[in-house]
């Protein structure tokens, strides 16, 4: 069987939610109204993160060195390394900020990695965010469900999907099977989607294998495993 993973980053790569942490550090009044809309539902992840990315104060170097303090899940660099040498294509995808992936990634000596997120820019001395992979209907800044369907059109015809929260509970339901960590663990199991849980990313590494031969896939799998 022929798999492509998607990784979600915020959660499940680093330790902390980058957004969460700038905004608690250098976000001005307003950001928490915003968050709390989106909680609520009156606002989608990308019109909520628009407007917060605009109420950072901090510039280009103050950013990097926030960014350089973020840690990374111990056993990512291990996951990647094996999922390569088992040509499994991996792409992190994430409704956080491409820049910040990319910069924690190197500062970890990680190899590059495709990503697929909002595009943070700066310009005129304020930070605008885009983002060039929001799909129509859907409410999010990065529409994780058109990344799967494109994984499993392109790269192979079973997605695995890695992740952690909200952002990943939708295209999880898309995917063939889900590596789970702490509040996708409950939604996996309340929607009876193929998971199995993991603390870390040796978890994830030791499970290729079985995901590989198909032991993964056997019904009543997941549910011991995510349980256990």
């Amino acid at each position: 069987m022929q798999w492509s993973i998607l990784c979600d980053f915020d959660g499940t790569i680093s330790l902390e939610d980058v957004i969460d942490s700038l905004l608690e550090n250098f976000g001005q009044p307003g950001w928490q109204q915003l968050e709390d809309q989106w909680r609520s539902g009156e606002i989608g992840s990308r019109e909520c993160m628009q407007g917060q990315v605009r109420l950072l104060k901090l510039d280009p170097a103050t950013l990097d060195a926030h960014l350089d303090q973020v840690r990374i899940d111990p056993g990512f660099a291990a996951f990647v390394k094996r999922a390569q040498a088992l040509g499994l294509p991996l792409r992190i995808v994430s409704d956080g900020l491409d820049y910040a992936i990319h910069r924690i990634l190197a500062n970890h000596g990680l190899p590059p990695l495709p990503v697929v997120a909002n595009h943070l820019r700066w310009s005129d001395g304020h930070w605008q965010l885009e983002s060039p992979y929001q799909a129509e209907g859907c409410r999010s800044g990065t529409c994780k469900c058109t990344c799967a369907a494109q994984a499993r059109a392109d790269e192979a015809p079973r997605v695995l999907m890695i992740g952690d929260g909200a952002s990943d509970f939708c295209v999880s339901e898309h995917a063939d099977f889900v590596f789970a960590k702490r509040r996708l663990i409950a939604h996996c199991t309340d929607a009876g989607i193929p998971h199995a849980a993991i603390d870390t990313f040796h978890d994830a590494t030791a499970l290729l294998p079985r995901l590989l031969d198909g032991s993964l896939l056997q019904p009543s799998l997941p549910r011991l495993l995510a349980t256990a």
